[in-house]
């Protein structure tokens, strides 16, 4: 008696020490497959929100404001030296020069809006989200349509790039060959002064002979060393800069013409998907294996 009751203490601490704080729910089905069926559906947000985005318009839209912000500073900062050029060597004071200026900021604002306006079209016409927006006959025609005026706005803008382009070149032309006269070691030596009457061309009727001759190394110090070098490099940067804006161009008109065919085909594409339906109706959510062939190369080609 007196052992069994020595036994029952000493299992009394026992089954004490040894109780379970986890949970039988712990192994069950649901707890075992939480942590996988969590990653699995994480990882279809992600490629559903990877699926939506225009990687081309975006590409694009990215070259196009780049190249805007680099040619809006580099050319902002080249007038400002070829004005104090102008009124500090050639003692000419063009007041022109601060609305062309202004009419940069306009041209970088106007072409980011554009960028912006665009991505968002691509947006709308990728993948899943086109089914949803332009489910309805309107939408489509009005989707095609804004596809159609943007192209046509793109097209012209690209226009006027090439003129800005052929622009470039010429200012930096003339500030290269500026430059090389500079380069001259009888110049440096101030030994002879900088001509530049044979580009009278250039300056206005009322400009004098001696105000297109530099002289003097204060003279020859502030149109060489001070304006056409620093002048030169923010004209060379622009032009790079119009090469990229150009190409980003090229780039939409090829995203918006790809985004109306999609647009157009998604009616295709939707009554081929009612056909499918209307031949299986007992289980709609599987299709017949050409279908499903159809529907992911649709989804596959479209990135745009």
């Amino acid at each position: 008696m007196g052992r069994h009751s020595r036994s029952n203490a000493s299992e009394i601490p026992l089954r004490q020490k040894c109780q379970s704080v986890i949970s039988v729910d712990t192994f069950s089905e649901y707890g075992i497959h939480a942590k996988y069926l969590r990653d699995y559906k994480s990882s279809n947000m992600c490629n559903d929100c990877m699926a939506r985005v225009p990687y081309a318009t975006l590409i694009a839209t990215i070259m196009c404001c780049l190249g805007v912000g680099i040619f809006c500073g580099t050319m902002y900062r080249g007038a400002t030296f070829s004005a104090l050029m102008m009124d500090q060597v050639f003692h000419l004071r063009l007041t022109w020069l601060e609305a062309v200026q202004m009419v940069f900021a306009i041209i970088g604002a106007s072409m980011a809006a554009l960028g912006f306006m665009i991505l968002c079209v691509g947006c709308l016409a990728t993948g899943a989200t086109r089914t949803k927006v332009y489910r309805a006959w309107r939408t489509r025609v009005g989707g095609r349509i804004f596809c159609a005026v943007f192209m046509t706005i793109t097209y012209i803008l690209q226009l006027f790039w090439l003129v800005i382009f052929a622009f470039l070149v010429v200012t930096t032309l003339i500030f290269t060959v500026f430059w090389g006269l500079c380069s001259n070691s009888r110049v440096q030596s101030l030994d002879q002064c900088i001509d530049l009457t044979q580009f009278s061309f250039m300056f206005p009727n009322n400009t004098r002979v001696d105000d297109m001759q530099i002289c003097g190394s204060q003279e020859v110090k502030l149109f060489c060393k001070d304006y056409v070098e620093k002048a030169e490099v923010m004209f060379i940067l622009a032009t790079i800069a119009t090469i990229l804006v150009i190409l980003s161009l090229i780039h939409y008109l090829m995203c918006l013409s790809a985004n109306y065919a999609h647009i157009r085909d998604h009616e295709k594409f939707q009554e081929l998907q009612n056909l499918q339906y209307l031949q299986d109706p007992g289980d709609p959510d599987s299709p017949q294996p050409c279908m499903d062939t159809l529907g992911s190369h649709h989804r596959s080609k479209d990135r745009f």
